[in-house]
């Protein structure tokens, strides 16, 4: 799947390949429940090294000089709200009774960048499979409900091209469905969503290695250095290829395409890797933080473009 990323062949709307992970993950979550997984340990473990391979390959579509023009309009609303969003994130956590590494998966998801940051942090804090799961299913079904809802509300409210822009740059998830609703609703709105919300992506790795940090210090390993996830590394030499070599940058939306791929592949992987057993463990709450902490980023968004 991935060679054929890099052909000639396989060129996807963006509005669609925010469809292709989740169906993959449907997909793994099907077959584990059905036929069953005779190799869990081999998918873990490959559904891993796909998984910072992608956060590595997503480092191509960033242009920093464009994403740092994007983000210091907004530098103080970003930071606040993704601190926002955390916190809210710790309280429902214990309101909900989430499991930890499910809720802060959830949260990272919804405040940066949706599943390219839950793939970042489960690779730093090695979440189980289940955990993983749920997050990124209840990022990707509020994905599909954005996608869907975003445009036509931008219309009611009459909205210009350069507010839904930001609203929908800062409100939905991912990348391809951030593109694939401001594509849906026109008006030069396009622009100003992908610089907006690429811009977010930057701060993926402050959070990461922050909570690398955490981690380290709550699991009381002061006697080792904390650890240090090369994957961000090489998504910050990707994010410098892409911005200042015009070779690499002639082939970024293809280098782009084999990170989406990558990611659909090592999510089919983690849902082969689910039981019954697990998914009822994990339960439904996740998906109602998920919720709560997407409508409170929406609705603080939507009043900062209307203002």
């Amino acid at each position: 799947m991935l060679a054929l990323c890099a052909t000639p062949l396989f060129r996807v709307p963006e509005s669609v390949l925010a469809f292709v992970a989740p169906g993959a993950l449907v997909l793994g979550m099907l077959l584990a429940l059905t036929l069953g997984n005779p190799y869990p340990e081999a998918s873990k473990a490959a559904s891993k090294l796909l998984l910072q391979a992608a956060v590595v390959l997503l480092g191509f579509s960033l242009d920093i000089d464009k994403v740092i023009a994007a983000g210091t309009r907004g530098i103080g609303f970003a930071l606040a709200s993704i601190s926002a969003v955390f916190l809210l994130g710790w309280l429902l956590q214990r309101v909900l009774k989430v499991r930890p590494l499910t809720s802060l998966l959830v949260s990272t998801g919804t405040a940066i960048c949706g599943g390219s940051a839950i793939a970042a942090m489960a690779t730093m804090t090695d979440a189980p499979q289940e955990d993983v799961s749920v997050s990124v299913g209840t990022v990707f079904l509020l994905n599909a409900v954005a996608l869907l809802v975003f445009p036509p509300i931008g219309h009611a409210l009459h909205l210009s091209g350069d507010a839904f822009g930001t609203w929908a740059g800062i409100a939905i998830h991912d990348v391809s469905s951030v593109v694939g609703a401001a594509t849906a609703f026109g008006g030069g709105a396009l622009t100003t969503a992908t610089a907006v919300k690429l811009s977010r992506v930057l701060y993926l790795v402050p959070t990461v290695l922050i909570t690398g940090l955490i981690l380290h210090k709550t699991n009381g390993e002061t006697t080792k250095k904390a650890p240090i996830p090369w994957f961000i590394g090489l998504f910050l030499l990707a994010c410098l290829a892409r911005s200042y070599s015009p070779a690499v940058a002639a082939h970024a939306n293809t280098i782009k395409l084999a990170a989406t791929c990558g990611f659909a592949m090592a999510l089919l992987l983690i849902g082969a890797g689910i039981s019954r057993k697990t998914l009822a463990t994990v339960g439904t709450r996740p998906l109602l933080q998920g919720v709560l902490q997407w409508l409170f980023m929406s609705l603080a968004a939507l009043a900062l473009v209307m203002l």
